[in-house]
C-alpha cells in the first residue's frame, strides 16, 4: 500500500523537530512524492548525508510503501526556512 503525503512529512518532522517541511505527490498517484526539508541537524553534513538521514527518517518505507521521492535538504540560512514559493507538479523541481 502507498504512503500518503501527511504520514512521510509526520516521520520527517518526528526526526527533525525543528525542520521547516514541504510535500508534494508529484503525480497524484500517492507513488511519486518530493519533499524540501531545511533543518538545523543537516548542517556541516555532506547532501548525501542529508539524504540518508531523511530516507533512515522514514523507517524503512523507501522502497516499499513509498516507491520515489525527490529530495532538496538543506541547513536554514539566518535562522530562515527555505524560501517560500507555490509547489505544485508544474514548478516544484524549479526550486
Amino acid at each position: 500500500m502507498a504512503m500518503v503525503g501527511s504520514e512521510i512529512e509526520r516521520l520527517i518532522r518526528q526526526a527533525f523537530p525543528d525542520a521547516h517541511v514541504i510535500v508534494v505527490d508529484m503525480a497524484g498517484d500517492g507513488d511519486h512524492f518530493a519533499a524540501r526539508i531545511a533543518s538545523e541537524a543537516f548542517k556541516g553534513k555532506s547532501r548525501i548525508q542529508q539524504h540518508q538521514m531523511v530516507y533512515s527518517a522514514l523507517q524503512g518505507q523507501m522502497g516499499g510503501a513509498l516507491h520515489a521521492l525527490a529530495l532538496e535538504t538543506s541547513v536554514p540560512m539566518n535562522g530562515l526556512p527555505l524560501a517560500s514559493r507555490s509547489l505544485n507538479s508544474c514548478n516544484f523541481l524549479e526550486w
